[in-house]
């Protein structure tokens, strides 16, 4: 062969397809021997297709090929061989470009191959490719690709090992989790349940620990006096078939037996169903109840503006899949009635899982919903799943109906009863479960236990050394990896900080007081080097939603931000509340109600703090942080009612007379405009709020307020006004105090970041989730190296986002700047792909100062 001609390796290689891996690695294997190669796997239409060939056929094209032929060379020494016997544990694409085209402006040299790894590592190396087809064959972003399902892959096989491992020593833990997945619970919630199992424990002891958790997390409505003493109006919902009818019947008629039929009324929305007015008013006529039936939400009206005397009115509505378009116009029928309708789902015990979860979602769309009613529990097979459902939607169970019988069937909830039920020996057993012999699980006990656990932990590292080297293979350029890392480290935009907490998201040793121990103690030496004169605590909260049931939740957090250039530069804590708790009058949900008094206590310097919010804070936390000696700092709308102690007279912000100053040049919105200041003491009005919160009028408190005007610079014409309210005194011009207002709003949309961030770490789990605190707080930190280097100048900067934007395969085009969401998913990339390549950024001799950037002063609004 000259060197004209190319080297293909694919002329050599064998294709062997199969059903299934384990089968096609067997044909390999019998065909080739246990040396071969795989050069490639995939899943085809006509089942798993391996491409392989002999170790020596390899090496004797390598060895021949020329100049040309060097990517194939590369390729096989950066991927060591594999002994086919051993599973495939990812599929890998038949030709991978070393350096694609999408890469080239990032990408400098090829790293140098590693060295070889014993053949007893399980390893899918890179399949080579010919010279000639690199450029033209491959496509341009089956590297990117690779990259982007990288993390998703280490992550499940490494989650999987670890559980495997967990079970292996701790033997009960694996046999509870069987039968929790047995009795319908699901995974996600069957692990967290056994999270904080201690070890050793025997099975029995296991399953009362189960017991007392599930009975702990159950929601109930315990107080059916309560229900019948506050009567209203109750709409029974749910899909078709679920018993809404004779749900309500039985509903009823305990009704009845309680306060009369005469304070009782029934109707029904469902027109469709033949026969459904029939046979409600059957039930009325056997209570001697009124029974109407309604078309829409006018004649719905209309009825319950007749019934307004009654105690208690029931509902029957139409039978609707959770799929049907129309269940938000029936929702929306029941939301526009004149009395409020409290809504109750009815679930069918019988349903899966996922059908009672989809169910829930579909009826809960925009609806608040008063709790809910199991039907059909005497039929049920898997009742657990009805349990994980109201668990993880905390949706109070009021009573459980298991038969036909009218009022005998419907029971009032019980939590011990409840969970009990679900654990009760069958006649049969089950067919759909798989048992203990099926799973053909290792006794462990003794040697064996002790040689099933080094088995795990060797899995363990020949996974980690198996992604190791295929990402080494893929990698389009290490030394560029580590480059970036190393500019990072020295930008002092605590990169460092957010990759060692990164890692200790999956550390099962450090736990949630461990990471708020750590941010602490960055969160000093951050103001110790940024801050001046004070330290700036900005205030603000965000909504989250777990991954999988879609719970609402809000943060609530704190950022620290330099008096010098107004970065964030540490968020010390988060807090998180539950739909539930949400409300007008929820003093806990008032701006900085949480932050302000926890950071008081802590030791952050002998810089004083002044806090920042977007909102108006509430009266009475305005007395006691005055009281307290806290500053503060607030925007506050044109609307705010004050009197002006120039004058005594009450009025609004937006009204009052301010003197300017004399107007700086700055950039608005694009525009050459001038900006001034001018500031005014003032009172709030004596208001409602005040009264309600045992305020006299005399103690209402004195503030400044701060008016920033921002006028185009050639027309005179205003382009905004804004204003904030402080207790800060003189010794602060008002100029700093409406600079220090600005960043507070450049700021805020870092809070924004932390959905993003939760991600990168796990995300939101479900009740029972023992980590997500941590994960919260975790997320918080990284969220502000993601900002700063969002906001940072500098080549190092801009050649740090164009890495993170190819290896999230979003690069920025067209000038257009990176977005925040793309950034933070980028640095979860970097973060995996250093560790993975075992990769330890070193700080340059002279790191570029993030921090010391020039201040922005265009964005006043």
């Amino acid at each position: 062969m000259n060197s004209h001609q190319q080297t293909d390796v694919r002329t050599t290689a064998r294709k062997f397809v199969a059903a299934t891996s384990r089968e096609t690695l067997r044909l390999v294997r019998e065909a080739l021997g246990a040396d071969a190669i795989v050069l490639s796997h995939r899943v085809t239409a006509q089942g798993v297709e391996i491409v392989a060939m002999v170790e020596g056929e390899v090496q004797g094209v390598v060895q021949q090929g020329s100049a040309p032929a060097q990517p194939v060379a590369a390729a096989v020494a950066a991927a060591p061989v594999a002994p086919v016997a051993a599973p495939v544990a990812a599929p890998v694409p038949a030709t991978v470009s070393l350096q694609p085209p999408a890469l080239a402006p990032v990408a400098r040299s090829m790293p140098s191959a590693p060295a070889p790894v014993a053949s007893a590592v399980p390893v899918a190396p890179v399949p080579p490719i010919t010279a000639a087809a690199a450029p033209a064959a491959a496509p341009a972003d089956t590297v990117l690709e690779e990259l982007h399902s990288m993390r998703g892959m280490i992550e499940e096989q490494l989650a999987s090992v670890v559980w495997n491992d967990r079970q292996r020593r701790d033997p009960v833990r694996g046999r509870l989790l069987r039968t929790l997945l047995g009795a319908g619970f699901s995974a996600r919630l069957s692990k967290a349940m056994l999270e904080k199992l201690p070890t050793g424990r025997t099975y029995a002891e296991g399953m009362a620990y189960v017991r007392s958790e599930l009975i702990r997390a159950v929601p109930v409505h315990e107080d059916e006096d309560a229900l019948f003493a506050e009567g209203g109006v109750y709409a029974l919902m749910g899909p078709t078939g679920v018993g809404k009818t004779t749900t309500t019947a039985k509903l009823a008629a305990r009704c009845v037996m309680r306060f009369g039929a005469d304070k009782l009324a029934l109707v029904t929305t469902d027109s469709y169903r033949i026969g459904a007015y029939e046979q409600l008013r059957i039930y009325g006529q056997i209570l001697n109840v009124p029974v109407y039936a309604v078309k829409d939400a006018a004649d719905l009206h209309l009825v319950l503006r007749d019934l307004r005397e009654k105690h208690m009115v029931l509902i029957d509505t139409v039978g609707m899949s959770q799929r049907d378009r129309a269940v938000p116009e029936q929702i929306a029928m029941l939301g526009q009635s004149p009395r409020p309708v409290k809504k109750l789902l009815l679930l069918n015990a019988t349903s899966h899982g996922d059908t009672l979860n989809e169910v829930v979602h579909a009826y809960r769309h925009g609806n608040e919903l008063a709790g809910c009613i199991f039907t059909k529990v005497d039929e049920a097979t898997h009742p657990g799943a009805l349990i994980d459902t109201v668990i993880r939607h905390r949706l109070p169970v009021h009573y459980i109906s298991s038969g036909q019988k009218v009022p005998e069937n419907l029971m009032q909830a019980d939590r011990a009863q409840l969970v009990d039920s679900v654990f009760q020996p069958r006649q049969h057993s089950p067919l759909f479960v798989p048992a203990e012999s099926d799973l053909q699980e290792e006794a462990a006990s003794g040697a064996a236990s002790q040689h099933a656990v080094q088995k795990a932990q060797g899995e363990t590292d020949l996974l980690r050394l198996k992604y190791q080297n295929l990402i080494r293979a893929m990698a389009h350029d290490a030394q560029e990896l580590a480059t970036t890392a190393s500019a990072l480290a020295g930008a002092q935009i605590g990169f460092e900080r957010a990759r060692s907490l990164w890692r200790q998201a999956t550390d099962e040793e450090a736990g949630q007081k461990v990471v708020l121990q750590d941010l602490l103690v960055h969160a000093r030496s951050e103001v110790a080097a940024g801050c001046e004169n004070y330290v700036l605590a900005l205030c603000g909260q965000v909504g989250l939603r777990s991954n999988e049931g879609g719970d609402a939740y809000e943060c609530h957090g704190s950022l620290l931000l330099s008096d010098r250039t107004g970065l964030p530069m540490a968020a010390p804590n988060q807090w998180l509340s539950t739909a539930a708790t949400r409300g007008a009058k929820d003093a806990a949900r008032k701006p900085g109600a949480r932050q302000v008094p926890w950071l008081r206590q802590q030791d952050l310097g002998h810089r004083p703090m002044v806090h920042l919010l977007t909102r108006l804070p509430g009266i009475e936390a305005m007395v006691q942080w005055q009281a307290a000696g806290q500053r503060w700092l607030a925007r506050a709308p044109g609307s705010t009612a004050v009197i002006d102690s120039r004058t005594g007279s009450p009025d609004t912000l937006a009204r009052m007379d301010f003197e300017f100053g004399e107007g700086r040049p700055v950039r608005f919105r694009g525009k050459a405009a001038l900006l001034a200041e001018a500031q005014v003491d003032v009172v709030l009005r004596f208001n409602a709020a005040a009264m309600a919160a045992g305020i006299a009028r005399d103690e209402m408190p004195a503030l400044r307020c701060v008016a920033t005007r921002i006028v185009d610079a050639r027309s005179g014409n205003l382009l905004a006004l804004s204003h904030a309210l402080s207790n800060i005194g003189t010794e602060v011009p008002a100029q700093q105090l409406a600079r220090w207002m600005g960043w507070a709003l450049d700021a805020e949309p870092c809070f924004r970041l932390l959905r993003d961030g939760v991600q990168l770490v796990g995300g939101i789990g479900e009740l029972g989730d023992p980590d997500i605190m941590k994960r919260l707080l975790i997320a918080g930190q990284m969220t502000t190296t993601v900002w700063r280097l969002l906001q940072a100048e500098g080549e190092w900067a801009d050649r740090a986002r164009a890495l993170m934007g190819q290896l999230t395969g979003r690069p920025a085009r067209n000038g257009r700047a990176m977005s925040g969401s793309a950034l933070s998913a980028g640095m979860g990339k970097l973060f995996l792909l250093l560790d993975a390549l075992g990769t330890e950024s070193t700080a340059p001799v002279q790191p570029p100062r993030a921090l010391e950037q020039p201040q922005k002063l265009e964005r006043q609004d």
